[in-house]
């Protein structure tokens, strides 16, 4: 393949150089990215980068933390992966996704000093938002872990406050087959002496010894900061300051974790950046990414949502109570538990509608129907639009309809039902 650089490539032909220079998905490791990063010679914001880790949870509370930081009218690089539609969406400034000029500028930059050092696509990305964080002058950085924690590329950059959301079963072939060992790769984001936050209240031993050894300074929910919900609000309670009357979000108690959380870092930033909250209680009412827990109502009722591990069925099906669906359109990478998912769902739709997912890691819906034990039986379809347009026909008027199991699967859905925006992802 011709090298972008010499063609005035557009940034759809960056990406395909990209994956097929290193043809790796997944290719953990700092030494070569960091070798580039030092070249590119570029400076993060002073106290104010945050970066979060986990294994749900991390776009939700990457939404939040950014939401507060762009309502003190700071200039917000937002980092997040994979997309849902556009790769676009993976790099935000100040609400809104990377030009493709941006991005081709950014990639242009690094091509420039990367001399013979392979990258994987996911190292150029991330490398890229940085460039284009740093060409918009952002105030603050929002970087959400791709895989892991300790080798993930975004990593190089050391966080000033660092998340930890929740620690499930994952990723195993390349974190570990454990929690303790799969939380001890993402405690890899901690940073001697800074401030660092979990999102739940069993914390892993690993992320506790790992904490000490850095003196960090480890906050656990329900220890060091709290929420308590009432019947139509909630209220936040973190090392100093304390925030009552907040809307209760979307989406069960996961959500009131991860702004909770949210909330907690931000503190840390600066706690004069809450006041925002009480001026403006609802701020976060609506702050979720798209296709989390995302509900769009037409002559159904649809609920997108990218979960797609045990830990993210059960969060899920929390929320499911209230609606819970009729249809189901399902489709899941190989390497993902899917008969796990299915069970931590715990739902008993009339119909269950399978498709595949894109990529090497992807799955048939034959495939899919090998793994799962489904009544009633499910019906397969060769792609995403053929499943939808088959729920949108077979559900009765008002039905249900929950769309899951993947980013692939969530993404052309929205763009299926029109819900997407090139402008805010």
């Amino acid at each position: 393949m011709q090298h972008p650089a010499a063609t005035g490539a557009s940034l759809l032909d960056w990406l395909a150089w990209q994956e097929s220079l290193n043809p790796a998905e997944i290719d953990l490791g700092l030494d070569r990215v960091r070798q580039v990063w030092e070249r590119l010679h570029i400076q993060p914001p002073e106290g104010r980068v945050l970066t979060v880790a986990g294994t749900n949870g991390k776009g939700s509370t990457v939404a939040a933390v950014s939401a507060v930081l762009a309502a003190n009218e700071l200039r917000t690089g937002v980092y997040t992966s994979p997309h849902l539609v556009r790769y676009n969406e993976r790099i935000a400034i100040a609400g809104r996704p990377a030009s493709d000029a941006a991005i081709v500028s950014a990639f242009e930059r690094i091509e420039a000093v990367r001399g013979d050092i392979p990258l994987t696509y996911f190292e150029f990305g991330t490398l890229a938002a940085f460039c284009c964080f740093s060409e918009a002058h952002c105030d603050a950085w929002v970087l959400e872990v791709g895989l892991g924690g300790r080798l993930d590329a975004v990593n190089i950059v050391d966080a000033d406050v660092a998340l930890i959301t929740t620690v499930d079963l994952d990723h195993q072939a390349w974190l570990g087959d454990d929690i303790e060992t799969i939380a001890r790769e993402k405690a890899g984001i901690l940073r001697r002496g800074k401030p660092a936050f979990y999102g739940d209240t069993d914390v892993p031993e690993s992320v506790q010894a790992h904490a000490a050894d850095l003196d960090a300074q480890l906050r656990v929910l329900s220890v060091d900061y709290s929420l308590t919900r009432a019947d139509y609000s909630w209220s936040w309670q973190g090392h100093d300051e304390r925030i009552e009357g907040l809307a209760i979000p979307p989406g069960g108690a996961a959500q009131l974790r991860n702004q909770a959380l949210a909330l907690a870092a931000v503190e840390a930033c600066d706690p004069a950046l809450l006041d925002v909250l009480r001026a403006e209680p609802d701020l976060l009412a609506a702050v979720l990414p798209p296709g989390r827990m995302q509900r769009h109502d037409d002559a159904h009722c649809w609920l997108l949502d990218v979960a797609h591990n045990p830990q993210a069925g059960a969060e899920l099906a929390d929320a499911l109570r209230e609606h819970p669906p009729e249809t189901v359109v399902l489709g899941m990478l190989k390497d993902k538990k899917a008969a796990d998912f299915v069970a931590a769902l715990g739902v008993t739709p009339q119909r269950w509608l399978l498709c595949p997912t894109d990529g090497p890691r992807g799955a048939s819906a034959a495939e899919l129907a090998e793994l799962l034990e489904l009544h009633p039986a499910p019906r397969r379809f060769p792609g995403v639009a053929a499943a939808l347009e088959a729920a949108r026909d077979g559900t009765p008027a008002g039905g249900n309809i929950l769309v899951c199991g993947s980013f692939s699967v969530v993404g052309p859905a929205l763009d299926w039902l029109g819900l997407y925006s090139a402008d805010t992802g």
